[in-house]
């Protein structure tokens, strides 16, 4: 489907009355293009289906899509997993642009480096157990980084194997 039909899929807005109602499909079009510009997304064709988009630029249609809609929180799990460096770097643009736009956006990551680029507070979990919880700055990239990579467990391991 093209991404104005994805933009709004499930909300379409319709014009005329009763039984001669049909979709809006001018309004769709141009509201996406607008929602997507607003968000510094500039896609060459909105009437191209979504599939032909790279992961990134799906990643940031449906970030511009819970923003247009009034999403309050925006939960991403691992959204830029499958992505490039310069991939993830447009999609983290457009989390940090959802963030100053006042939304609380909840990142999923393994990656601390991406986490502490558009992060203010860092939970840590192993297992379900929270092992963590710090603002920014309570805690630098390294020691995040050390956190999330088993902090003590990965001490014990080094030492294990510099003993045998």
């Amino acid at each position: 489907m093209p991404v104005w039909r994805n933009f709004f899929l499930g909300s379409e807005p319709r014009r005329g009355r009763g039984p001669f109602r049909r979709l809006d499909i001018e309004h769709m079009r141009r509201t996406t293009r607008a929602e997507l510009l607003r968000m510094g997304i500039d896609l060459r064709d909105v009437d191209q289906p979504i599939g032909t988009l790279s992961g990134g630029e799906r990643q940031c249609v449906a970030i511009a899509r819970a923003v247009h809609f009034g999403a309050k929180v925006l939960v991403l799990d691992e959204p830029t997993a499958a992505l490039g460096v310069k991939q993830s770097g447009v999609v983290l643009k457009y989390v940090a642009a959802a963030r100053d736009e006042g939304l609380g956006v909840v990142l999923i990551t393994h990656n601390p480096h991406h986490a502490y680029l558009v992060g203010d507070r860092f939970v840590l979990l192993r297992r379900g157990t929270m092992v963590g919880n710090h603002t920014r700055d309570e805690i630098t990239l390294d020691e995040l980084t050390k956190q999330m990579a088993g902090g003590a467990d990965l001490d014990a391991l080094v030492h294990e194997l510099q003993r045998g």
